[in-house]
Parts: C-alpha cells; sequence; structure tokens
C-alpha cells in the first residue's frame, strides 16, 4: 500500500512539475506547404518516423534514436515535455552555387523529451529532414545512433557500395574513397553484408522517389546505409566507430590506416544538435536536380567577405600524364613544363594551373621538402605575371601532420589553395579535420579542393572556399578501366544521386573521344568515352565551382575551338532550370550567369532525339551558338558541328544525342537594331 502510494506521489509530482508530459502513445504529424508531403512522428516505447506524399507511404514507420554510453537511449520510452511549431522561410544569397539565391519555406515541429533532448522535424514541399538535438551538460559518448528506415519493399535503389576491395568486415568498409558505379536492383535484393554510400536513391513501383542524404555534419561522423533484412526494404544507418589507433600508409604513405577502434562513434559536448537526416521525395526525374535542402539546412557561411573566394577553370596535368608535344624539353614534373601550363592558362583565360602529385619529394610525407626539378617562387611569379595561379595537390597525411605550418608557409609565398587527397574515411576525426582545413585555409585566403574524400556535408555552405569535393567516380577512372567499363552510364546517373548533396570534382575535358567499340584505357595518353560534344555539355551539367581541364595543352590547342567554349562556360551560376531528363538514360539542363544562359545535353548509349522547351527565355530573340555530335559521332567521338541559330519563337528546339553523345549551346538575346 504504501509502495502504490509512492508511486502516485511520483505521478503527481511530475504531473505538477511538468504538466504538459504525456505518457500515452502520441503522433505529431507536420505537412509541407502545399500539404502533399507529410511527416508523422509516433512516440510510444520507441520513437518511430513515417513519410507519406499524397497519402502515399514512402518511408513506413522507421525507428530513430540515440544509444550513448552507461545504457542511455534517446527514442526508448520517451516522455514529451513539450511541442512547438514553427514556419520556416529561409531567404539569402549564395557566393559559390548553382544559384545565386535561395528562397525556401517549410514547416517544423520541435518535441522536447525530459531526458534533456528535442527532436525537430521540418517538411519543405521537396523533401523532409530531422535532426536531434541534446542538452546535456557534460561531454557524451555516443556508442551508436538508431536510424532503421523501411522503404517500401517492391522498390528498386541505386546502390553504390563502398570499399570494393575487402568486404570481409564491415569495419573493412569504412575505408574507401567513396566513388562508385550504381548497381540498380529491387531493396530486398541488395546483399546485407556490404555497406551503401549515401545519396542513397530508391524509386517505388509508381515511380515516386526518395533519397536519403545528410547535411550540416560537424564533429561528428557520416552515415551508410546496410541492408538489416532478408525480405524487407529495412535498413541501418550505420556509422565508423572512432578510431583507437591510426598508423601512417597506405599510398605512399600518404594515408591515416586505422588499425583499431573504439566501441563507439563519436565523443563530444553534451549540448549540440546533430547532423540533419534528408528524404528528398520527388515525383519525377527532372525534380531531384535542382534540390536546394543540402544546402539550405546546413550552417550559414563564417567567411563575411567572399569576393577574394575565386571559382574558375584548372589547367590539369595528372590525367593527361605532363604530355606536351612538339617542345624543346622534357616533360614532366619540372619548371618547363608547369611554365608552359601557366602560358596555356593564360592565353585562354584559365585561372588556375595545379600541381598534382610529385611536386614534394615522394614517400616522405613532407610537403616542405619540393622535388630539385621545381623552383615555386620561380613558378608563381611566372604565373602572377599572366594572371595565373597555383593550387597545390597535398596527400592527407602530409599537410595533417603540420598544416598550421605548411598553410601559412605557402600562403605568404603566394598559393591560391590545395587539393588534399586520399582522406578514404569519414569518421569524426577526419569529419574533424576538414572543418579544420576549411577554417585554417579560410583565414589565410586559400581554396580547398578535397579530393579522395567522402560526399559534400554542408561544409561548402559554412565554408564557402571549399570549393569542392571528389567522391565521384569521375573521368580519372577512364585511365585504367576494361574496355566493359560504362562511365556514360554513369555519367547520367549520378548527377540525380550524388550531387544532391552537393558540387562535384569529376575532372572532365578530354579531347581525345571514343565511341564505344573504340574505347580503350591508356594510362599515358587517356581518352574518354563517349562524344567531344558530351565532354563539353558535361561543364554545364555537372556542378563544379572549381572546373579541370583534364586534357593536354597541345591537345586542347589543336581544338581551339572546342577550348574557346569550354573556357567561356561559367563554374557557378545565379539560376538553374531542369529540362527533359531520365535517370540512367538523358539528362538536359540550363543554367543562367548574368544574361547569358547555357544548356548541356547528355545522353546514354541509346540514339535519341528530345524537345527542350525553353519558354523560361524572357521575351525577345535569342541567338545560340551550338556544339552538336556530329553524323559520323556514333563511330568517330571526336566528329561534332557548330552551327549558329536562332530561337524559334515558340521556345520548342529539337535536339539529336549520338550514342553516348551530347549537346550544348550558349544562349544570348539580340540587341534591338
Amino acid at each position: 500500500m504504501l509502495k502504490q502510494k509512492a508511486k502516485q506521489t511520483i505521478v503527481f509530482v511530475l504531473l505538477t512539475i511538468f504538466p504538459s508530459i504525456i505518457f500515452a502513445r502520441q503522433k505529431y504529424t507536420v505537412y509541407s506547404p502545399d500539404n502533399k508531403l507529410t511527416a508523422e512522428v509516433t512516440v510510444d516505447s520507441l520513437l518511430m518516423l513515417a513519410v507519406s506524399y499524397d497519402n502515399k507511404p514512402v518511408l513506413y514507420p522507421s525507428s530513430i534514436g540515440m544509444d550513448f554510453k552507461n545504457d542511455i537511449r534517446l527514442g526508448k520510452n520517451p516522455i514529451v515535455r513539450r511541442v512547438s511549431r514553427r514556419i520556416i522561410n529561409d531567404k539569402f544569397e549564395t557566393p559559390v552555387y548553382k544559384k545565386s539565391n535561395i528562397d525556401i519555406q517549410g514547416n517544423e515541429i520541435t518535441i522536447k523529451f525530459i531526458k534533456d533532448f528535442s527532436l525537430i522535424v521540418r517538411c519543405y514541399n521537396d523533401g523532409m529532414a530531422y535532426r536531434f538535438v541534446t542538452h546535456k551538460k557534460d561531454s557524451v559518448i555516443i556508442q551508436k545512433e538508431i536510424a532503421n528506415y523501411h522503404f517500401a519493399d517492391q522498390s528498386k535503389g541505386y546502390i553504390a557500395y563502398s570499399n570494393q576491395k575487402d568486404i570481409t568486415t564491415i569495419e573493412n568498409q569504412f575505408f574507401n574513397s567513396f566513388e562508385n558505379t550504381y548497381d540498380v536492383k529491387k531493396l530486398i535484393d541488395i546483399p546485407n553484408d556490404r555497406l551503401i554510400i549515401t545519396p542513397f536513391l530508391a524509386t517505388d513501383d509508381s515511380g515516386l522517389h526518395i533519397c536519403m542524404l545528410e547535411t550540416d555534419i560537424y564533429d561528428y561522423p557520416g552515415m551508410f546505409l546496410k541492408k538489416d533484412s532478408e525480405d524487407k526494404a529495412l535498413f541501418q544507418g550505420v556509422h565508423a566507430t572512432y578510431p583507437k589507433k591510426i598508423e601512417q600508409g597506405g599510398h605512399n604513405l600518404l594515408q591515416g590506416i586505422v588499425v583499431e577502434r573504439e566501441a563507439y562513434i563519436a565523443k563530444t559536448i553534451g549540448s549540440r544538435s546533430f547532423p540533419w537526416r534528408i528524404f528528398v521525395v520527388a515525383q519525377n526525374d527532372e525534380q531531384l536536380l535542382n534540390n536546394d535542402l543540402a544546402y539550405a539546412l546546413s550552417q550559414p557561411s563564417e567567411i563575411k567577405q567572399t569576393n577574394w573566394i575565386r571559382p574558375g577553370k584548372v589547367a590539369w596535368e595528372w590525367w593527361n600524364a605532363w604530355n606536351l608535344e612538339k617542345v624543346d624539353f622534357k616533360t614532366g614534373i619540372n619548371n618547363s613544363t608547369y611554365k608552359y601550363y601557366i602560358d596555356f592558362a593564360s592565353k585562354n583565360g584559365i585561372e588556375y594551373i595545379i600541381l598534382d602529385e610529385g611536386w614534394s619529394v615522394n614517400k616522405k610525407a613532407d610537403l616542405m621538402q619540393v622535388v630539385p626539378d621545381i623552383d615555386l617562387q620561380e613558378l608563381i611569379k611566372y604565373g602572377k605575371e599572366r594572371q595565373v595561379d597555383i593550387i597545390l595537390w597535398a596527400g592527407y597525411w602530409a599537410y595533417m601532420r603540420d598544416m598550421e605550418k605548411i598553410t601559412e608557409h605557402y600562403a605568404k609565398m603566394g598559393i591560391k589553395g590545395f587539393k588534399i587527397d586520399f582522406l578514404d574515411r569519414d569518421d569524426q576525426p577526419m569529419i574533424n579535420f576538414m572543418w579544420k582545413t576549411a577554417k585554417l585555409c579560410a583565414q589565410h585566403k586559400m581554396l580547398v579542393d578535397f579530393h579522395g574524400c567522402s560526399k559534400p556535408f554542408g561544409l561548402q555552405r559554412t565554408y564557402p572556399n571549399v570549393i569542392n569535393f571528389e567522391a565521384v567516380n569521375g573521368l580519372e577512372q577512364l585511365k585504367w578501366k576494361p574496355k566493359e567499363y560504362d562511365q556514360v552510364t554513369y555519367d547520367v546517373t549520378f548527377p540525380f544521386i550524388r550531387m544532391l548533396a552537393g558540387c562535384v570534382d569529376y575532372t572532365q575535358g578530354a579531347m581525345r573521344n571514343a565511341a564505344q567499340s573504340c574505347y580503350q584505357p591508356i594510362r599515358t595518353n587517356p581518352m574518354s568515352q563517349g562524344t567531344r560534344c558530351r565532354q563539353l555539355a558535361s561543364y554545364v551539367v555537372f556542378e563544379s565551382p572549381l572546373n579541370m581541364l583534364c586534357d593536354s595543352p597541345t591537345n586542347y590547342e589543336k581544338e581551339q575551338e572546342c577550348t574557346d567554349f569550354i573556357t567561356a562556360i561559367p563554374t557557378v551560376w545565379d539560376q538553374t532550370q531542369v529540362m527533359p531528363s531520365k535517370i540512367t538514360q538523358y539528362i538536359s539542363i540550363a543554367r543562367r550567369k548574368d544574361d547569358v544562359w547555357y544548356v548541356g545535353a547528355m545522353n546514354d548509349w541509346n540514339k535519341r532525339t528530345l524537345e527542350l522547351d525553353m519558354s523560361f527565355l524572357e521575351e525577345g530573340d535569342y541567338q545560340m551558338t551550338i556544339f552538336k555530335d556530329g553524323i559520323n559521332a556514333h563511330r568517330i567521338g571526336t566528329d561534332y558541328s557548330k552551327i549558329n541559330y536562332l530561337v524559334p519563337a515558340n521556345r520548342k528546339v529539337l535536339i539529336e544525342l549520338a550514342p553516348g553523345g551530347g549537346w550544348v549551346a550558349k544562349i544570348e538575346k539580340l540587341k534591338a537594331q
């Protein structure tokens, strides 16, 4: 009897102190502004999240939460303290992006629980997002995050698996370069022993898409997905556990190899927000290509004055193996070769050259040791006189070991940025390294291009000097991939998935272009798959604020007409307009900078005709400068024709694409006579 009275007293006290506490099962719903997208949070013995579109489930009830050390689980038997709602109306300018302004509306619910944590859920017209916020005084150790996502069982997925070399354990798959082609299959048929790289796209039998990605990751690891059931489309969120011991090793001793791990994923401050988990929902393929949620949900820029951040193009030597023709010096990693690249860049209005791997002494992991054939001071001076700046390649370990000294030294010398390679992890220390690099380089007004890294995760908004990320199976693959490898299909797949997270360092621009039967891998004299116009169009289609010209200067000099067109294409934009596009088949996008539009289209291996609707153009007459596949481009990839053409009054333009082909146009308004 006394125990029963005691329990009643405790309940009475709790209700007196926290009158809004609810013990019964409760549901909380938030809608998108157009009322089509719904997120429902169920508070019961577990915390569950479900998403539907037009009353059709796209994410079935899925348990979410966090496990902390000392057996504390956020999301198990949760008790609500209070609930608040607000309208989201974000408008802001973007210094380095695919559009100059973002204007995005949504609805938000915040559910605060008595265990010092909150759940925030937002619904936008094109997706929903949720995140946890903790309010603990002391630091915390997070054992794992609970994210059990249940997609529609009959959906198919576009799966980029993690580590291809050693898949014997999940831990081995945490070490990877985050670049792979897509395996397309039913979700129930996906193996349950493989990690999947995010973003991850699933499409149900009606064609409705849901793409899972994340943003605003800081002091926390990135998320993979892993199949969790043999017969259902149930996936777990998986994070790399915290490295206990890291050793120098890997490629030229430039990587950090994790040889021992802790049993937890993160140790961090107790009062903070955690990454946004985003579910983009799209009725059709085109809607996937112009989504801003990853960028909009990131932290605003820490750089108040961004005018020193100069996007642009880069003359790049590694892909073309430093090849130059008809010169009177031996080409390679030496000043004579790089002066030629600088001269080429200067002549063609290219902002940068890059010194890729080889300029520092090999296998020393010491960026202060420069090879004898390179005089950096002389090259910097030579470039400055010709309005060309220099970016240095840096292996992760070589940069990380003394990053403050290295950054200050090369910034004072006049170097404008680093391409940092071979990160190959996204555990908590690596994410923190990327944040530290971004901030440090911003202090010295230097750019950062992360290569061999995880996908963009919001850092590019907070520090817009982080001007590119790789995390894409780019053109470099064609230096070594076998004849049966299909880069062409990949090129019309990843923009619908990977580019939802942000920009890509794909490194295009090949002038040796192979039809399907002609491609072969040649490391020292590589070629692209598909046509010349495909390469030109990729500069419009792929989002890339720092964009490489991957081929040899002497190859571009032989093709000056194409070179002039490439170098004139902007790398950041004021407006993006999606045109007819179908994942794995074709893609077409229009982008505007100031008063000039560019339109790019790329194709799979099937000959195709598309009608482009250019009704987005304002009133008036417009002229197009068009590069289109030549009549023999299906046999000779370099075949193209250039024509000038008036945009019809009805704004309908019919284009033909060769197998593996492309089409690109510059559109300018004619001045009134």
